[in-house]
């Protein structure tokens, strides 16, 4: 009962604290800035809604922190103020004139939107996009405002992370630092709403039940509603009973959606999704660019680790460097990063980051106050709990390293010499394997390192495992997965997650039970019908041993001494994932009525080796 009640009064201290803060960080809003609202023109007429708060100290001159997002600028109203300003209160104080802006075609900005917008190299001097957007508002900036000392930074999380990544492209010279962080880069191969060409379901149909619904005309969010209401708390018997992609659309979203319109004329990987990989477009990237990410990011890792890698790899020049650390989606700015879900990091990670990264970035580039000389990259490694920093990304110093599947559940270093050897199991898509346990209300952003003993204990999950480790192992950077199966159908979907099984005497902390826990580490799921492209799908020969190789994003984790590694395999994820019906059709074609049980299974022979492969850092 003691640690009962010390729990609930420390929960009441910490509400108490948190609401007198935002009461405090409210006042200084109002209290030092002052608010404008205008409509800044493009180059084809078209006007977007800005809002601007500057400094009231008139004293001396401010750069700009630049936010772009469809996710609404809110509130609207000369008198109506932001609680807070920039990512983080603190970011506020240090004095900036701080600029939101509705992109195009979203609430009260003009124009049509689309969903990340394609960048053109258009000769035409009123074409537009959303690189041609950010230009046409620095110009105005730089032109109209006052106490301005002519520097801008731009930055952005998720969605805005991806207009901060198009501000790199054409660049305005007044642009000289820009942070996308867990930026969306690929909505096909690897963020939020498709991995390795497989539908990501609850989030995309939750998603654009709301963000995708048309706006009739520039509008505020409290005019707007959508009609589109899922009222059912259970999430997994919702979609189970809902159907297919198809059928939701046919019941839910008619052809209201254009995203999801676009996903049925666009199943494979055809140039309307590669026309709108931004990291295509990063050459010659100019400002200063520090991309943070999170490794439990259940939304975009993906991006984070994709955009860094891709203007080191196209702008040899550029000064861009890396903060990764153990977050949830924005988690470095929106919690104080000392723990997710059940796994303790032991340190307050959200706040160096905020004082020793995000701060000085744009201290350093805009204002010419202070030092900022930070590794290339500073990566957090969980299960060691401590900061990493790198001269590169991934590192130089490491081992590549392949765990092979062995009968009986095991996993081992050692390449398996028998012959003939495999795991059979039957699936149903009409029983997929949850992606977590309990009732699933919604996608929690805690199911990235949620204890996996749910799933393995299920006969249609296939688990191997480590002896207990004899030292400590560090696994950086992107996971290959090497698999050899075979169907009964002629399409499946593979799903291969990666776990740190803690020892069976591990402490219990705060009232928690860690023996014998299953923490995810990185999970990702890969269509069998595009193994061989995502151009094209191929249907599976039944009964023909097929190689499924697909990666998986980066990590950075220690499994300690006397822990052991884990690798589960099965083939649904859901709702998290669309069912396959393993029957190859058209994609978003199939109806419950097309599911069928299918026999897989896994090889791990002298012939036919499964493995995982990564690197291993070195002492």
């Amino acid at each position: 009962m003691k640690n009962t009640i010390s729990y609930l009064t420390l929960t009441f201290l910490c509400a108490s604290h948190l609401h007198a803060q935002t009461a405090a960080d409210s006042a200084y809003v109002r209290d030092f800035y002052e608010k404008t609202e205008v409509t800044i023109p493009m180059r084809d007429g078209k006007k977007l809604f800005t809002a601007i708060y500057s400094p009231k100290d008139k004293s001396k001159k401010y750069p700009v922190l630049l936010n772009r997002t469809p996710y609404t600028v809110a509130p609207y109203g000369q008198n109506e103020y932001k609680k807070s300003l920039g990512n983080f209160p603190a970011m506020m104080r240090d004095g900036y004139i701080f600029v939101y802006q509705d992109v195009r075609g979203k609430w009260m900005s003009e124009g049509d939107f689309e969903d990340i917008r394609p960048t053109t190299y258009s000769k035409d001097k009123k074409a537009i996009d959303e690189s041609t957007d950010t230009y046409d508002a620095l110009e105005w900036l730089r032109k109209n405002l006052k106490n301005y000392n002519g520097n801008a930074g731009l930055y952005g999380i998720s969605y805005p992370g991806f207009y901060s990544t198009v501000g790199l492209v054409k660049t305005h010279p007044s642009l000289k630092a820009v942070s996308p962080q867990a930026p969306v880069t690929d909505w096909y191969i690897g963020d939020d709403f498709h991995h390795n060409g497989v539908l990501f379901l609850q989030d995309a149909f939750t998603f654009m039940s709301t963000f995708g619904v048309p706006r009739p005309k520039p509008i505020t969010p409290d005019q707007f509603k959508s009609k589109i209401q899922i009222k059912e708390a259970d999430k997994y018997n919702f979609f189970l009973e809902a159907g297919t992609a198809r059928e939701l659309k046919e019941k839910y979203f008619g052809d209201s959606v254009q995203f999801w319109n676009n996903l049925f004329k666009h199943p494979d990987y055809d140039d309307f999704w590669k026309s709108r990989v931004i990291t295509n477009a990063l050459q010659e990237v100019k400002p200063a660019v520090m991309v943070v990410g999170g490794f439990f990011d259940a939304e975009d890792a993906y991006g984070t680790f994709k955009t860094y890698q891709s203007i080191e790899d196209k702008s040899k020049k550029n000064n861009s460097i890396l903060v990764a650390g153990p977050w949830y989606h924005g988690g470095w700015v929106r919690s104080e990063g000392n723990f997710l879900g059940d796994i303790q990091f032991d340190k307050k990670t959200s706040i160096t980051y905020q004082e020793q990264f995000e701060q000085p970035f744009f201290k350093y580039y805009l204002k010419d106050e202070g030092s900022f000389t930070p590794s290339e990259a500073t990566i957090f490694v969980s299960g060691a709990n401590e900061w990493k920093y790198f001269e590169q990304w991934p590192p130089k110093n490491v081992e590549t390293k392949k765990l092979y599947f062995h009968p009986q559940g095991k996993l081992a270093f050692d390449k398996v010499q028998r012959t003939d050897s495999w795991d059979e199991y039957v699936t149903d898509p009409n029983k997929p394997v949850p992606h977590q346990g309990g009732l699933i209300q919604n996608r929690t952003r805690e199911y990235m390192v949620d204890d996996q003993r749910f799933a393995a204990s299920r006969p249609d999950v296939m688990v191997y495992q480590t002896e207990p480790l004899t030292e400590d192992i560090t696994i950086v950077g992107p996971i290959k997965n090497h698999l050899k199966v075979s169907s009964t159908g002629t399409d499946a979907d593979y799903v291969v997650k990666l776990i740190d099984v803690y020892p069976n005497d591990a402490p219990s902390y705060q009232g928690k039970t860690m023996a014998g826990y299953q923490m995810m580490v990185r999970g990702e799921i890969m269509a069998g019908k595009y193994r061989n492209g995502f151009e094209k799908a191929e249907a599976l020969t039944p009964g023909m041993v097929e190689k499924v190789n697909f990666e998986m994003p980066d990590v950075a984790h220690t499994f300690k001494k006397g822990h052991r590694i884990m690798v589960q395999v099965q083939n649904s994820w859901f709702p998290l994932a669309e069912r396959n019906p393993q029957v190859f059709l058209a994609p978003y074609t199939a109806t419950k009525a097309d599911f069928q049980k299918a026999t897989q299974r896994i090889f791990h022979d002298v012939n036919n080796a499964t493995y995982i492969e990564f690197y291993m850092l070195k002492d």
